[in-house]
């Protein structure tokens, strides 16, 4: 198994004990991301800015393991408030097009930090 661990200053330092990602072989998995802003490390203000915050942190994490969110063959989605699913669907498009990858929606408790949405993902490069 060939594996490597990914960091890029263009996302969020990670605030745990995990990477921002680990790439093995061709497929590259990308850790959680919450709408941090990751010059600050303060967290985005409202839902819109959360879920663009979360797309733009996981595109860094994306390029800096040679890839992009198009070549993103899952997603997971994480909400605090199920009714703002509607919103992610209509911000995904500006960061993802058809075929859009597998996906997942999941209403949760809490998130780290208070945030709003958490998004992870899994890529595959050539």
């Amino acid at each position: 198994m060939n594996k490597t661990i990914i960091q890029t200053a263009g996302a969020p330092a990670a605030i745990g004990t995990y990477s921002q990602a680990v790439r093995v072989d061709h497929t590259v998995y990308l850790s959680g991301q919450i709408g941090l802003d990751p010059a600050s490390m303060q967290l985005v203000d409202g839902i819109e800015a959360q879920i663009h915050q979360v797309f733009k942190n996981l595109a860094a994490v994306a390029r800096a393991a040679d890839g992009a969110l198009a070549d993103v063959v899952k997603l997971n989605v994480f909400l605090t408030d199920l009714g703002h699913f509607p919103k992610v669907n209509e911000i995904m498009a500006h960061y993802f097009s058809e075929p859009y990858p597998a996906r997942a929606a999941v209403g949760v408790a809490a998130l780290p930090r208070g945030a709003l949405v958490e998004a992870d993902a899994v890529m595959v490069t050539a």
